[in-house]
């Protein structure tokens, strides 16, 4: 199993590449994560990225925390699930990472359409879009209808990203840079969990800081939000550069869900249609009442 993950009856991913199996249900293993009284909040849709599964850096025990105290009938996994550059280059997989494919896979059987919209990570699944694995439905992009008429506009967000598109070497090279800066982001985290304190992100508050990371931003949402409204859809929502966002470009309604190795965060949302970013590494937004329902948003641990 060092080189190898199988998901129970879903797929089966190594060095070498996904491979698919014939789904079957049942038979998940116990999650030590379940053993709070937390009641489970319930939301219409969720949308979740950028988790980077088989990488140091990855949140997976916040990630499998959350999948299992928030349910939905639809899930989106909007790209960048399985970290395949990082996997190729070294293989990294724990029990927590299991923990979340079972939280997934756990869904899937309680009756959630799962919707797989693979991104440049895990650009090994498009050429499998259009195919069901283990109940999990995967599209390379797709168009999601709120429960107020909106048209939102699905998809990972990479090809509007020039260093991916134009640069690929540029893109992994920055990737490892990144991942450089993740480990010390760990280890900051680790230090900071013994001292009692919260949950602060390194590498997100020098990328609010830094002058040419803010105008990529900017100039990455203005394009996606431009494709939008090229299709004739009322909103857009994506992942790919780890920044939870819900705002207004022009006409256009732009959502990201944010990331798993940075914010912690999730696109949610509710019965009447209205979208909300949960940052699951704030401790009130982790807590619910007995109804099931969220406290008030907080705001992510980034100082000014």
């Amino acid at each position: 199993m060092d080189n190898m993950f199988e998901a129970p009856g879903a797929f089966r991913f190594d060095k070498a590449g996904f491979h698919p199996q014939i789904p079957g249900r049942g038979g998940r293993p116990p999650l030590d994560h379940r053993t709070d009284q937390r009641p489970a909040r319930h939301h219409r849709t969720i949308f979740i990225s950028d988790t980077h599964l088989g990488t140091k850096g990855c949140k997976a025990e916040m990630l499998a925390d959350f999948l299992a105290h928030n349910e939905c009938q639809t899930l989106f996994l909007v790209g960048d699930i399985v970290d395949g550059w990082q996997l190729k280059r070294r293989w990294f997989w724990d029990a927590m990472h299991d923990a979340v494919v079972c939280e997934i896979l756990r869904k899937v059987d309680g009756g959630t359409r799962v919707i797989f919209v693979p991104g440049n990570h895990d650009e090994f699944a498009r050429s499998y879009a259009g195919r069901l694995f283990g109940g999990i439905e995967i599209i390379n992009e797709t168009i999601h209808e709120t429960a107020d008429g909106k048209r939102l506009l699905v998809l990972h967000g990479d090809r509007f990203d020039g260093v991916v598109t134009n640069a690929k070497w540029l893109a992994h090279f920055g990737d490892w840079a990144y991942g450089i800066m993740l480990n010390w982001n760990d280890k900051l985290f680790k230090i900071r969990k013994a001292l009692g304190l919260p949950y602060w992100s390194l590498s997100a508050w020098l990328k609010h800081k830094v002058k040419n990371a803010v105008e990529y931003i900017c100039a990455f949402e203005v394009l996606v939000a431009a494709e939008a409204r090229r299709r004739g859809a009322d909103g857009v929502v994506c992942g790919h550069i780890h920044h939870a966002e819900i705002r207004m470009i022009g006409d256009v309604l732009y959502l990201n869900d944010g990331d798993w190795v940075e914010s912690c965060s999730a696109l949610v949302e509710d019965a009447r249609g209205n979208m909300e970013i949960l940052r699951w590494a704030t401790p009130t937004q982790r807590s619910a009442d007995h109804t099931g329902q969220a406290s008030a948003p907080a705001p992510a641990f980034i100082p000014a």
